[in-house]
């Protein structure tokens, strides 16, 4: 019986080394096609674009003729997009999460709570266009403005800030806030002065890299009606826009029609890209001053 029971775990190991093995080539193999096809597209995107960066194209206006059409517009689209979305994400964001963390009791309603925000982090983006439209867009009557696009982006990504902002607050150690009560801090002094200097680093990182999902965002604008061309800049929030991601949309689209398109394309990824590199640089800085401080 004994010899049955060892001879059937020898058997089992083996198979469990077996299917490891071939776990391991498929993680390799997976691996490998995704960074040949990224290569691809990369050099495809780079070999198209790079010729028409130019100071016509970074500061241009958008135009139906490819060789004198410009993204600066969609440039300043992108950066009213995110003067929105900043401050209404960073103090509703944090602003849950403290509650949810540190205010409220543990029970069925926080549980309830914190399982549907999770859950709201993973809706699809267009999701989100279809509530932008009703609420914003002819709920509210605003029409497809910046502020319209940057209140729907908003919700979009505030479960992810609140998420990041909760694992911070839960990261912290209990010895730190026990010391500030035990000095005799209130509990509204304990989280300005312990709790959000501890978790600084990780709600910017984290805020940060949401921005970056953010501005890379195509289908909510499209169903809350963003144009794909329009030639004055916008200078508010009340401003009908482009951003960036749309602008790319219409010219790849476009590009069945007119070559040219494909080159504008590619460029306004490349800027795109170069931002987006830039943020996240940004969020990785923060966290390493953040972590040689501490």
């Amino acid at each position: 019986m004994e010899y049955i029971n060892t001879a059937n775990n020898r058997s089992r190991i083996k198979l469990r080394l077996i299917l490891d093995k071939i776990a391991k080539i498929i993680t390799v193999a997976a691996t490998f096609f995704s960074v040949i096809v990224l290569a691809i597209l990369l050099y495809r995107v780079f070999s198209e674009g790079l010729p028409v960066l130019n100071r016509t194209f970074l500061t241009g206006r958008l135009s139906t003729d490819p060789s004198s059409a410009g993204i600066f517009g969609a440039i300043l689209g992108t950066f009213w997009l995110i003067v929105v979305i900043t401050p209404i994400t960073m103090l509703f964001g944090i602003c849950t999460a403290i509650y949810i963390e540190l205010y409220m009791k543990e029970g069925k309603l926080r549980s309830l709570l914190a399982m549907n925000i999770a859950n709201l982090a993973g809706v699809p983006s267009i999701v989100y266009g279809i509530l932008g439209l009703t609420i914003f867009v002819r709920g509210m009557s605003l029409g497809n403005v910046v502020l319209a696009g940057g209140l729907t982006i908003a919700l979009l990504i505030l479960p992810i800030t609140i998420v990041t902002t909760q694992e911070a607050i839960r990261a912290i150690p209990e010895d730190l806030t026990e010391a500030a009560y035990g000095m005799g801090a209130t509990k509204w002094q304990t989280i300005r002065t312990v709790i959000i200097p501890a978790t600084a680093s990780n709600i910017v990182t984290g805020f940060i890299l949401a921005i970056s999902r953010a501005i890379g965002e195509t289908a909510p604008l499209v169903v809350i009606g963003i144009p794909a061309l329009i030639l004055q800049f916008p200078n508010g929030i009340f401003d009908k826009f482009t951003v960036l991601p749309m602008q790319i949309y219409y010219w790849t689209m476009d590009s069945v029609l007119v070559a040219e398109y494909e080159n504008l394309a590619a460029g306004a990824i490349i800027v795109l890209l170069v931002m987006l590199l830039m943020l996240n640089l940004t969020a990785f800085i923060i966290r390493k001053k953040f972590e040689h401080q501490q």
